[in-house]
């Protein structure tokens, strides 16, 4: 794996407001990452289509589609601070550690 590409993406992880991921959501583009797991390694499996780690992250519930519950919770406050990282065609989001 590159670490260029580590790299890249790493700078590319940044704040986002569900008013601003809105637009992914309607496109169902949107991926939920538990905070335990770091955006960019989920994204570096991804973009290396790592089947086993997806699959290991989507049985464990670590990563998710947002549910109807989170969607509509999300939607009455809409400049929710959320970590992004867009890895094609998902975006990948985070909610801050509650603490």
């Amino acid at each position: 794996m590159s670490e260029d590409l580590r790299a890249e993406l790493t700078n590319l992880v940044g704040p986002a407001t569900w008013h601003n991921l809105l637009p992914h959501a309607a496109r169902d583009n949107l991926v939920v990452v538990n905070a335990g797991l770091d955006l960019v390694e989920v994204g570096l499996a991804l973009t290396a289509d790592n089947v086993t780690a997806v699959q290991r992250w989507i049985s464990e519930a670590l990563i998710s589609k947002p549910t109807a519950e989170q969607l509509q919770h999300w939607d009455r406050d809409r400049s929710r601070q959320f970590q992004a990282l867009i890895v094609q065609p998902y975006v990948l989001i985070q909610e801050p550690d509650p603490t």
